[in-house]
């Protein structure tokens, strides 16, 4: 591997499923309740693994340095992540959360038991399959440590040890720590945290929630940033940590919105984090201000000016105005650019077509070449 994160040109992670994707998940679902679907384990997996090789070759054909599987053996972005924990069951009720005018599928986590990384956890294995077809360098995301406290609900938490939270984040940074060792072992040099959950937490109505829950949210996002701090601090010097933020992307819809204002300190100085993947598509993202609160040094933005909830296609010359808009606020050197989410967090994906997004991928590297000359500088 001739190069390594982080990059000038790189996107989220997921990526819109093919055709032969959806329909194998369909067939394997319906096997699964007993109706006349015949798809096994194993040939819902060898679907996957074809669309993750093309997908792949797809990836480094657009010049991009950073490959991912696109999530295609997820559902959700984070529940599958979860339900593989030890001491967390995933559990169906009437309602899920609610997006802007709709609702996600309505899979709610629960902690049954004290959490752990166990040694078998399946993304273990999406990693190795994934660098095995990967030429570029091979990245994985996972929910961030905050996912397991910010959308569990207080009476879904049945440890007693657990009513003392700090309790809880002490398992969670223990379970992270012990993550970010396995995937290191599976050979995982470049890992990504999707912990968008500090941004939800800049909005006026989801701090308002927390409250009612008995949380001060700048409390928590300070919690938030020492558990992801605690849990990374150890990791090898080669291993890059990414972290990304949004405020929620379900089939194109949004759940948050707010600057980062509240949490750019802790996010930027507190975390230890490499690499950043911030939201910045809208005006729900606020102003690029808080970038200069980014510390002088190695770390990297990559300001997510390009939009994945939709495919009209940005133009370079508007990309360039907005990255010289960021360097107002921070080095041009320690920036880069990126879409602004993935493309599917979850399997159903975004409103745009798969030639869209690919263009999308494409706009990425050609807007990383004509600011900073290559995607590797």
């Amino acid at each position: 591997m001739a190069n390594n994160a982080p990059f000038r040109a790189d996107h989220v992670g997921s990526l819109l499923r093919p055709d032969a994707v959806h329909a194998a998940r369909r067939r394997y679902n319906a096997a699964s309740v007993g109706s006349n679907g015949f798809s096994t384990t194993e040939e819902l997996r060898a679907v996957e693994d074809r669309a993750i090789k093309d997908v792949v070759d797809l990836q480094e054909s657009l010049g991009l340095l950073a490959v991912t599987d696109g999530e295609y053996r997820r559902w959700f972005w984070h529940f599958d992540f979860m339900g593989a924990l030890s001491g967390v069951e995933l559990v169906e009720r009437n309602e899920g959360v609610q997006f802007h005018g709709i609702q996600i599928p309505p899979i709610h986590p629960t902690i049954t038991g004290r959490i752990n990384f166990p040694d078998n956890h399946p993304m273990l294995g999406h990693f190795r399959y994934l660098a095995s077809v990967a030429n570029a360098q091979p990245k994985i995301s996972i929910p961030g440590p905050s996912c397991c406290h910010f959308r569990v609900a207080k009476a879904d938490i049945a440890p007693p040890e657990y009513a003392d939270v700090e309790v809880l984040f002490s398992d969670l940074t223990k379970t992270y720590s012990k993550a970010v060792k396995e995937f290191y072992k599976a050979g995982c040099r470049y890992l990504q945290m999707d912990d968008i959950f500090f941004a939800y937490l800049c909005d006026p109505n989801q701090r308002e929630q927390k409250k009612a829950e008995g949380f001060d949210p700048d409390w928590l996002i300070t919690q938030y940033a020492k558990v992801m701090h605690d849990a990374i601090a150890d990791r090898p010097d080669d291993m890059v940590i990414g972290m990304h933020l949004c405020r929620g992307n379900f089939r194109s819809t949004w759940a948050a919105e707010g600057a980062y204002d509240p949490a750019a300190d802790a996010v930027f100085n507190q975390t230890g984090v490499d690499v950043y993947f911030m939201e910045y598509d809208s005006e729900r993202a606020g102003s690029l201000e808080p970038l200069r609160l980014l510390p002088r040094g190695k770390k990297r933005v990559l300001p997510g000016f390009i939009t994945t909830k939709q495919g009209t296609l940005e133009s370079i010359d508007d990309l360039k105005r907005r990255v010289d808009a960021a360097s107002k606020f921070v080095d041009l050197d320690q920036l880069g650019i990126a879409p602004q989410c993935g493309f599917a967090s979850t399997e159903e994906g975004n409103a745009l077509t798969m030639d869209e997004q690919k263009r999308k991928l494409e706009l990425v590297v050609e807007t990383a070449e004509a600011i900073w000359g290559g995607v590797d500088t």
